[in-house]
């Protein structure tokens, strides 16, 4: 699968582009948690095609190596607060504060077809969570590697893009102490003492996501699966279900764009030398 692909037309495209939206989201309190939330959050849209610094459909990060097939860069990701008081599990229980995650992704490009309509990568994310508050703290790290396959107008529906991801999580002791340990103090009849393990295997995930760039918006939705069985944490009382489904859909309105323009393959994505 290892072999050079005849690059995608080029054209050009903004350097940036900005807009706004909202997005709504169902996701559960936790990993392992059987509450879920709805949210209806702003959107906001920034597309960068800068050398180093990017933003686009891959997240937002920090390119610091970058060629056909490697790609090093800063991934970021982050959490929601949870209130245990809303959460029959936890009630009693401190709060979950909202955390940031950043670390580093070596992402490897397996495979691409002819005109790049799809590609294949093999990606190793590792990221380092921090809790917003006013003394913030270490809470936790993920490695999660995973392959993830790009479409671009799957079944033929022009300017659509397919992503489907797979892998395992494994999750350092600092995480398993914050969302599965039940210390002493907040043990219940129903809810017995827990003492989280040291870091390990954490389960699989799965996600499909699909959108679509309009000339004046932006339209997409994703869902994702996780399977917690053999979890090194799965005998925490905190973990009431070990497989459910989260998703989401968002809407923006690209209202600005840069008069500079830069290279681009036929999907929008910058040419990779």
């Amino acid at each position: 699968m290892l072999f050079a692909a005849t690059p995608a037309a080029a054209r050009e495209e903004p350097l940036w582009e900005a807009g706004f939206g909202l997005a709504a989201l169902d996701f559960p309190d936790y990993r392992g948690s059987s509450h879920s939330r709805g949210y209806i959050l702003p959107a906001p849209y920034f597309v960068y095609r800068g050398d180093i610094v990017k933003a686009d459909r891959s997240g937002m990060r920090g390119t610091f190596f970058s060629n056909r097939d490697i790609d090093l860069h800063l991934s970021v990701g982050a959490s929601l607060p949870v209130s245990s008081d809303k959460n029959p599990e936890r009630e009693g229980m401190p709060n979950l504060r909202p955390s940031i995650e950043l670390g580093p992704s070596l992402d490897f490009t397996l495979w691409r077809s002819a005109g790049e309509r799809y590609q294949l990568d093999l990606r190793f994310p590792i990221r380092a969570a921090v809790t917003l508050e006013s003394h913030p703290e270490y809470a936790g790290a993920q490695f999660s590697p995973n392959l993830n396959l790009d479409i671009h107008d799957p079944l033929d529906f022009t300017g659509w893009n397919l992503g489907l991801l797979a892998g395992p999580v494994y999750t350092d002791a600092r995480y398993n102490r914050r969302f599965y340990e039940v210390a002493p103090e907040f043990a219940t009849p129903s809810r017995p003492a827990f003492a989280a393990p040291g870091g390990g295997y954490g389960g699989v995930h799965f996600i499909a996501a699909l959108s679509k760039r309009f000339p004046k918006f932006w339209a997409g939705g994703f869902v994702r699966y996780d399977r917690l069985d053999g979890a090194v944490f799965e005998s925490s009382p905190l973990v009431t279900t070990k497989r459910y489904v989260a998703g989401g859909i968002g809407f923006t309105w690209i209202f600005k764009e840069s008069a500079t323009r830069v290279p681009v393959n036929e999907y929008g994505e910058e040419i990779r030398r």
